[in-house]
């Protein structure tokens, strides 16, 4: 029994709700943008008073959900050239910025086999002066509903363990 696209959706927004600023799509991006989800965190160790600081760290995530009947290949590098500009847009690189990943989720009632390969091997890197003002990695992942699966590349590897543990009742995600 195949899972409603537009349930799954609304499972998922709710699932980012909790950590995660949304934004609809509110762009004529001509995408299937379902919304956009921004997560910041900054972390910082002391020792014993706040002005003596020791560390701090910066990272961010920047979650770009796309939904349609089915994608083709066009559309999908099209969807992860947009999520890699607009979410790239956003880091600003400093000394205490560790991370900012731009993740793209493609959701979709039948995916065809060669375009889960596309998203499988898509792949992105940045360092910021040489890694001492952090990274960027593209991290992407599918749910293909009609076939119950899922799957990402090897960056978003978080991502099959987050689509497992957001529907552990369900048939669906079944790797």
């Amino acid at each position: 029994m195949a899972i409603d696209r537009s349930q799954f959706i609304e499972d998922l927004k709710g699932s980012y709700a909790i950590y995660y600023d949304l934004k609809n799509n509110e762009d004529e991006t001509q995408l299937p943008l379902e919304f956009i989800a921004e997560f910041h965190s900054k972390e910082e160790g002391y020792f014993l008073v706040r002005k003596a600081q020791v560390w701090s760290s910066d990272a961010n995530e920047f979650v770009y959900v796309f939904s349609a009947p089915s994608f083709d290949a066009e559309t999908v590098n099209r969807c992860v050239d947009f999520a890699l500009e607009h979410g790239l847009a956003k880091v600003v690189p400093h000394k205490q910025h560790h991370y900012s990943n731009v993740i793209a989720v493609f959701v979709a009632d039948q995916m065809p086999r060669e375009i889960r390969k596309i998203v499988e091997k898509r792949r992105f890197s940045k360092s910021y002066k040489m890694s001492l003002y952090g990274f960027s990695l593209l991290k992407t992942g599918y749910v293909d509903l009609s076939c119950e699966e899922y799957g990402s590349n090897a960056e978003g590897h978080d991502l099959t363990k987050f689509f497992k543990k957001l529907f552990p009742k369900k048939t669906i995600l079944k790797k």
